[in-house]
């Protein structure tokens, strides 16, 4: 089973291109444990589609998500030698925080049901189960 779940934060404003069906890619700052041993993880993550498109027009940095995906493994030729990447597919993003509580003031996130219905939906703090 590959399967990924992270909650955290997005480092910078998402970047998008249209390659036939788009891919948007952005970083989200993940923090485990607590107090002296607080850490922060700085985790890659792609998105395709219709997915990708909200994504580029709803997020901005600072923006809390939720992210479900899996991890994928690759490596390519870079100039000194062979370079190793490992990303998070996402295959569902939730938009954690509006617009308005993030860092920047992006645009309001969509409320149509159409694209809730693509993984896109406002989520309340206290509706967490955790």
């Amino acid at each position: 089973m590959n399967n990924v779940i992270l909650i955290g934060n997005l480092t910078k404003d998402p970047e998008y291109r249209e390659t036939g069906n788009g891919v948007c890619r952005f970083t989200v700052a993940v923090s485990d444990g607590y107090g002296d041993t607080e850490s922060t993880s700085y985790i890659p993550v792609v998105v395709f589609g219709k997915t990708a498109q909200n994504c580029s027009k709803y997020l901005s940095k600072g923006r809390k998500v939720g992210v479900n995906g899996r991890i994928q493994t690759g490596s390519y030729e870079g100039r000194n030698g062979k370079v190793y990447t490992t990303d998070v597919i996402a295959s569902r993003v939730e938009f954690l925080s509006s617009a308005s509580n993030s860092s920047t003031s992006g645009e309001k996130p969509a409320t149509d049901e159409n694209e809730a219905s693509q993984g896109y939906s406002q989520i309340m703090y206290d509706d967490l189960p955790f």
